[in-house]
């Protein structure tokens, strides 16, 4: 059985593949996409959201490289702990809690929006505490839970996209809605590339936020059942994913809808109403689109809420395991659920959620400075699989014996880097080219609360970027049976 203190292998490979589908099928999608097209054309959209996939791409075969060979919960902060340097697995383990527990808030009060569809007169604290409570009893009841309810949350993200690729593609060649649209959208006016080079870095970002959440099937890979056979499962969907939902529904969304439509500038997920998901559904003649679309976003808002308080937990629960958080938040219950660190992380949450009715400017600078920690995270990601891969090769070890290879090493690793890189810069660079200080402040938060944790413990405890040789990479032993019938996993530690 395993050890008292350790979280229970119990995620299955369904699990996540189906996590893996859905983790960056969100608002980035079903709303945002429609801005992504206003400010760079259909062309400038298709080729962010392209460049933004390839860089994701990448990072997913890092993460699953390592993810396979070291399967832990919390995997960024060991891995930049393990294979660079003690410090940079601290500021990235709280950068990374930090991310998802004010995730967690902003999505339970964004619940709150979106159910006023629905019921304009219900105040939304309600509904934000009703959803709040429904995703701490779900990560509560066991990671099986968890995992289940991801499964099918994501299952309707996916066949709501499915659907919505039939329906546009009728559309499109007016075998639905009337007139047909072929490919004329594609060159109303100054498209397909509106506003240049400039407009599509802009659509980097917005890309780069639609993809946020896909780096969970590294955090997953800790409670997986069998790693080895999920996690290359898993990332070798997410090529697959990117071509399908991201670029497919966005040439869809193109063709039907020009750039220059004003119902596309607003896109927020306030406004179910002007979703280019919705747009396209009424544009099919579909009199239900806006009430269908709305509970998709409810399921996807949801979905990512699941997802943040799992993520956040288990990195606070791993940090605690390593030292680096306080020893209460590194026990688990019978379940193998991290309860302290639970409760921890939905008591931010909730109190995060308390400032957007008491005070909403914390709330908002709550939230601004939580902005750039998912790129962050991929930033580690991207240094320690290329520290991993070099100090595997110094120690004499052969890569073959890998059970996953990241393809194209070194230039994935650093492409993603510079990418990244790339991204965090061109986050606002209109407030940088105008020394806008208070606006630069607001964006580039997330950056300077990162470098005072990693010089924090830098200098506390005088550490320094691990010798090749040393990297430490030695892997736990686990005895893996499976009893083939109810295909339940025993653990000898």
């Amino acid at each position: 059985m395993a050890e008292e203190n350790q979280v229970k292998r119990s995620l299955k490979t369904r699990h996540l593949s189906m996590i893996a589908l859905g983790g960056s099928i969100g608002t980035g999608l079903f709303v945002a996409s429609g801005s992504a097209i206003s400010q760079a054309g259909p062309g400038g959209a298709i080729v962010a959201y392209i460049g933004i996939g390839i860089m994701v791409y990448f990072l997913m075969t890092s993460l699953g490289e390592m993810a396979t060979y070291l399967p832990v919960s919390g995997s960024f902060a060991t891995y930049s702990r393990r294979f660079v340097d003690p410090a940079l697995g601290f500021a990235m383990g709280w950068n990374y809690w930090f991310n998802w527990a004010i995730t967690v808030a902003v999505d339970v009060s964004t619940c709150a929006l979106v159910l006023k569809f629905w019921f304009p007169h219900v105040p939304g604290w309600v509904f934000s505490l009703f959803a709040l409570l429904l995703v701490f009893l779900i990560n509560a009841i066991s990671v099986k839970s968890f995992g289940e309810t991801e499964y099918w949350l994501s299952l309707i993200k996916i066949v709501t996209v499915i659907i919505f690729l039939a329906v546009g593609v009728l559309t499109i060649f007016g075998i639905l809605g009337g007139k047909a649209t072929y490919l004329h959208n594609f060159t109303y006016k100054k498209a397909p590339f509106v506003g240049g080079i400039p407009a599509v870095l802009s659509v980097f970002v917005v890309a780069g936020f639609s993809f946020q959440g896909t780096e969970l099937v590294g955090v997953t890979a800790g409670e997986s059942e069998n790693p080895a056979e999920s996690v290359p499962k898993a990332i070798k969907q997410v090529f697959w994913r990117i071509l399908l939902f991201y670029i497919l529904a966005i040439f869809v969304i193109a063709a039907i809808i020009p750039y220059t439509s004003k119902y596309l500038l607003g896109s927020s997920a306030s406004d179910v109403a002007i979703s280019p998901f919705t747009l396209v559904f009424k544009r099919a003649g579909l009199a239900a689109a806006a009430s269908v679309m709305n509970a998709v976003i409810l399921t996807s808002v949801l979905s990512s809420a699941n997802s943040g308080m799992y993520a956040s937990t288990r990195m606070l629960y791993s940090m605690a395991q390593d030292g680096e958080a306080p020893k209460i938040f590194g026990k688990v219950n019978k379940r193998g659920v991290p309860m302290a660190a639970l409760l921890g992380t939905t008591f931010v949450g909730l109190l995060t959620f308390l400032t957007s009715i008491f005070g909403n400017q914390i709330y908002q600078w709550l939230v601004a400075a939580s902005g750039l920690t998912g790129f962050i995270a991929w930033v580690g990601i991207a240094i320690s699989h290329y520290r991993f891969r070099r100090a595997y090769v110094a120690q004499g070890r052969d890569i073959n014996d890998l059970v996953y290879k990241a393809k194209w090493f070194p230039i994935g690793p650093i492409l993603a880097l510079v990418m990244c890189i790339l991204v965090i810069v061109g986050q606002d660079l209109q407030a940088v080219a105008h020394f806008d200080w208070k606006a630069m402040l607001v964006t580039y938060m997330s950056v300077p609360l990162f470098l005072i944790l990693f010089f924090y413990y830098k200098i506390k405890h005088h550490t320094h970027m691990i010798p090749l040789e040393e990297v430490d990479l030695t892997t736990p032993e686990i005895k893996q049976d499976f009893d083939e019938e109810d295909d339940t996993l025993v653990e000898d530690h």
